[in-house]
């Protein structure tokens, strides 16, 4: 079976929430939608199914909806 490439979406800091990587990433348009497809049993992180909005990721962790991965990539400016 072969895998979707994934896409990395940078962070400023070092966690995101769930909900808020899906709107920064584009994979949902706003937060009812997030919502409604964590809800619906949609939604993996690092290859496990996720429900909650508020669960917090970290650099490295991988999200995947619809078709679609993308990995979490915290931008160190400045170092």
């Amino acid at each position: 079976m072969e895998r979707t490439p994934v896409r990395d979406v940078e962070i400023r800091d070092d966690a995101i929430r769930l909900g808020q990587l899906l709107k920064l990433a584009g994979l949902v348009e706003h937060g009812a939608a997030a919502r409604e497809v964590l809800e619906a049993g949609a939604v993996t992180v690092n290859g496990s199914p996720e429900s909650r909005r508020g669960r917090q990721l970290g650099a490295g962790d991988v999200v995947a909806l619809g078709g679609e991965r993308v990995r979490v990539r915290v931008s160190r400016t400045g170092d």
